[in-house]
């Protein structure tokens, strides 16, 4: 070997990082200093134990190297062992619990220090691991299967960031570590936000309004159940809570429930006023408060009109609600469907680190819970965004991967709205089957008439087809209906398409502002907001547009989107005709 060439050996990679360590410091700093290095003292001397050495302990992480693979795993149960037990004895906000990502890799190495691509995997693997968790690499796991106490799951090719090539992973399930498994909910425990509505209190006695309100209660319960997302207690469950005073947390806790609605009905006069209330039972505070005002003589007209609104507002808060929520709580207590709430959230920042997160989530969810359609569809969804993104290094094998994780999900739910409307998404976006897209929305339509993203995709596929009044039409529908989600910005999108489309550029501008504000990063908005200002005149503010753009995708090329759009003919070549005005490159 020449003289000056770097050491190189094959280690087992062992990296451990403390989970909520800016919290913790941020509520005590003395205390969780004094905490960290009091664990230390007793997990670090496990590293030489198994033979391994410790290469830093810089801040909250541990990073050392083993001579084999079981020693590091070995290594990494025992340090999960011990501080399952040190917890036990802390309050919940004090608890400190480590994620260990462990990897066996071929490093360069000197006196202290170790490099090279399998330290960075090693790092990036603790990422996925649940607090108190292992993940480790399929090079690892090759080796461990047969270890006493351990067990593996596949979590199947993880993005990780800054590496170039997917990661097989699979996260160990220990018999020795106390606490149930992310996913290994007991038996009978409902994973989804569930909500109990009570009868409608009555101002007066006559029974006509006990009546009425009994009817309005009828149409909400029947608009939330049609949510898959939620769990809704009938209404022969809720007879007995009319009275005067309620208890939100009693009622929770007796009917099993997190969210209780509650209202009353006033008439007077031909007039007649509604009032609702939301309240998380597990805290009583009010979630959102409502008055519905109408004329007597419009009745039917007005409980259709407050069931929608029931249903396209407070559904989808209470969806973000849980996916807060599920993003605070403890990791152990999550399902598959909060797995998926969490991608949701690190799919829609739109950055691509916290972009390729998402992905991982996806596919925990998916070995969790390998019967959920809904974690197979937003994988084809997010499939069909790094390639709108211009972030995919190999289009084909994104486009093959999101019709299969699509078809996936119709398999596992034939029936699932949002299976379907992905599903034809997928065919028009990226495979151009019009045909086979226009099929899969309408049943979409059909079974799901509140499924927002089936309106908005139904929207793109007819606006692909160049039908833009039919699009506005769509987009405005799944607009309504989605109008607090935390991916509004993709309907407004979608909108702002829509009217391009069918030649209204202020009101493509418009609504392609408005999707950028509320998500400057989504290249497929600013496009449509680039070609509909140059449209207009406005080719200064155009060029500014394309220059964000081009900061989000640097690499974007007009030959290569024209060649990959589902735009066609005339509206096609105009789109990237005003795109090259705006100052895009070829």
């Amino acid at each position: 070997m020449a003289h000056g060439s770097p050491q190189r050996r094959l280690v087992a990679i062992l990296a451990a990082d403390v989970v909520g360590y800016s919290r913790l410091m941020e509520e005590d700093e003395t205390a969780t200093v004094g905490e960290l290095k009091g664990h230390q003292a007793v997990i670090l001397p496990a590293v030489g134990r198994y033979g391994g050495r410790v290469i830093d302990t810089a801040g909250d992480g541990i990073l050392a190297e083993f001579p084999s693979v079981i020693n590091a795993t070995e290594c990494a149960v025992e340090i999960q062992t011990v501080m399952a037990t040190r917890n036990e004895a802390l309050p919940e906000s004090r608890r400190m619990r480590f994620r260990i990502g462990i990897n066996l890799g071929d490093v360069i190495h000197d006196e202290t220090r170790i490099y090279g691509d399998g330290v960075n995997v090693a790092a990036r693997l603790q990422t996925y691991a649940e607090p108190g968790g292992v993940v480790v690499s399929g090079a690892v796991a090759q080796q461990i299967v047969s270890l006493p106490g351990v067990r593996v799951m596949d979590l199947g090719e993880l993005h990780l960031r800054n590496i170039s090539r997917p990661v097989r992973a699979f996260a160990l399930q220990m018999d020795d570590v106390r606490g149930r498994a992310l996913g290994d909910a007991p038996v009978g425990t409902e994973g989804r936000p569930s909500i109990v509505v009570l009868p409608f209190r009555q101002s007066q006695s006559d029974p006509d309004d006990a009546y009425f309100a009994d009817g309005i209660v009828d149409n909400i319960i029947h608009a939330l159940a049609g949510l898959k997302e939620l769990f809704v207690i009938s209404r022969g469950s809720t007879l007995g809570y009319g009275g005067a005073k309620i208890d939100v947390r009693a009622i929770g806790r007796e009917l099993g429930v997190r969210y209780v609605m509650y209202g009353s009905v006033q008439r007077a006069a031909g007039h007649l006023r509604i009032a609702s209330e939301l309240s998380d039972a597990e805290t009583g505070a009010i979630v959102l408060s409502e008055k519905y005002d109408g004329e007597m003589s419009s009745l039917f007209a007005l409980q259709d009109r407050i069931s929608t609104q029931i249903v396209t507002t407070i559904a989808p808060q209470v969806r973000e609600r849980e996916r807060l929520r599920a993003m605070r709580k403890h990791p152990k207590n999550l399902t598959a469907y909060d797995l998926v709430l969490q991608a949701l959230g690190q799919l829609y920042q739109m950055d691509y680190q916290s972009f390729s997160r998402a992905r991982g989530l996806l596919q925990q969810a998916m070995a969790y819970d390998p019967g959920y359609a809904p974690a197979y569809s937003y994988a084809a969804y997010w499939h069909m965004f790094r390639i709108g993104q211009g972030w995919s290094p190999d289009e084909r094998a994104d486009r093959v991967e999101a019709a299969r994780t699509a078809a996936a999900a119709i398999e596992r739910d034939p029936a699932d709205a949002l299976a379907l409307a992905i599903y034809g998404h997928v065919q028009s976006f990226l495979l151009k089957d019009f045909d086979t897209a226009v099929e899969y929305l309408d049943r979409a339509l059909a079974a799901g008439p509140s499924c927002a993203l089936a309106w908005t995709m139904s929207s793109a596929t007819c606006g692909y087809l160049g039908q833009g009044a039919i699009a506005v039409v769509r987009a405005e529908h799944g607009l309504r209906l989605s109008p607090l989600d935390s991916h509004v910005f993709f309907h407004e999108h979608i909108l702002s398409q829509a009217h391009y489309i069918n030649g209204n550029y202020d009101e493509a501008i418009a609504w392609g502002r408005k999707a950028a504000q509320h998500n400057t990063r989504l290249t497929s908005n600013l496009r449509v907001l680039a070609a509909s200002l140059v449209a207009v005149g406005k080719t200064d503010e155009a060029a500014e547009v394309a220059r964000q753009l081009l900061a989000v995708e640097p690499g974007f090329g007009l030959r290569a989107f024209a060649a990959r759009t589902p735009l066609r003919g005339a509206v096609r070549d105009t789109f990237v005709d005003r795109l090259r005005a705006a100052g895009l490159p070829d």
